[in-house]
């Protein structure tokens, strides 16, 4: 069911904003990190104004130049990337994306990582007193850098004590942990996030995928594997979320292969109190705008005065 509709008389005007970690949201949607850049060039396809958050592509101490090319493939019903954070570092980012961002009435997430917990530190530290930044989603579950992100995201005890630890550098900035799906046991991570103080937790991550070239018999990709990504894992997206958000009390922002409002409703009902919209701004770079209609559609739909009643009533 496509859910676009005219409104009759009479029609509910339904509530569309969350509260998450303290913070107010106009509406449920946000994009996923490393798939909107900073919002500079989707703002001319995208009213930046009407998102409930900007999610910026992950901001390390240091620039990265990431992996070498060829870096990105499409699949069946998605893509993989091996990007491997290729970012300018926070100074620049502070100089240009967040002098950018001051012009549009949107809270700001920064996607945080770095190769060792003291890199994460310094960013966090950087960004700790900037009134321009909402939160601070801290990456430890990117598959495509050798060391650091995935490496701490696999371990609950050294992602309790990257939370623990970037919280504390923090001051009253919310700290959001973004999960990796490649690990056993979803609900686990997420209560080590917990225990370490996170304000709450984003998942899923890509997955770790693999693609060969059979007439040239090597891999696809210069990095040999990279995170796969788009609808092909959203079930296995709103499975994570589902386990994780009844694992733990603090919010859920949940993401992977949203690319409708059926998609990020799902995830709500599965207990995301936001959703990210990730690998379709590539192939339709307005679809934030569509998805946020779709579920105030549904709402009129299907009587629903206020989105809380939708998240986690599965």
């Amino acid at each position: 069911m496509r859910l676009y509709q005219e409104k009759s008389a009479g029609d509910i005007e339904p509530d569309l904003g969350v509260d998450l970690a303290g913070i107010h949201f106009r509406n449920p949607v946000t994009v996923a990190s490393g798939t909107f850049g900073s919002g500079i060039e989707y703002s001319r396809f995208v009213d930046l104004n009407k998102l409930g958050a900007l999610t910026t592509k992950g901001v390390s101490r240091d620039p990265w130049e990431g992996n070498p090319t060829p870096r990105v493939t499409e699949t069946p019903s998605g893509m993989m990337n091996a990007i491997g954070l290729q970012n300018p570092g926070v100074d620049v980012f502070i100089k240009r994306d967040l002098a950018f961002l001051e012009e549009f009435d949107v809270p700001v997430i920064v996607n945080v990582c770095g190769h060792s917990v003291g890199e994460y530190e310094a960013v966090v530290e950087r960004l700790a007193e900037d009134d321009r930044v909402a939160m601070l989603e801290i990456n430890v579950s990117c598959p495509n850098v050798s060391c650091g992100a995935i490496q701490f995201g696999t371990d609950a005890g050294m992602l309790m004590e990257v939370t623990s630890r970037c919280k504390s550098k923090a001051g009253s900035k919310p700290v959001i942990m973004k999960l990796t799906p490649n690990v056993t046991s979803i609900s686990d991570m997420a209560k080590a996030a917990e225990a370490g103080g996170a304000d709450g937790v984003s998942l899923i991550n890509t997955l770790t995928a693999m693609k060969i070239d059979i007439y040239k018999k090597r891999f696809v990709l210069a990095n040999k594997t990279g995170g796969l990504s788009g609808p092909a894992i959203h079930p296995v997206a709103v499975r994570m979320v589902y386990e994780a958000s009844h694992a733990i009390k603090i919010p859920v922002i949940g993401m992977g292969g949203v690319a409708s409002a059926e998609d990020a409703l799902e995830l709500m009902l599965a207990g995301a109190t936001m959703v990210a919209v990730g690998m379709m701004n590539f192939t339709e770079p307005d679809i934030t705008g569509k998805i946020i209609r779709g579920i105030k559609d549904y709402m009129v739909l299907t009587k629903t005065e206020h989105i809380r009643d939708i998240i986690g009533a599965v």
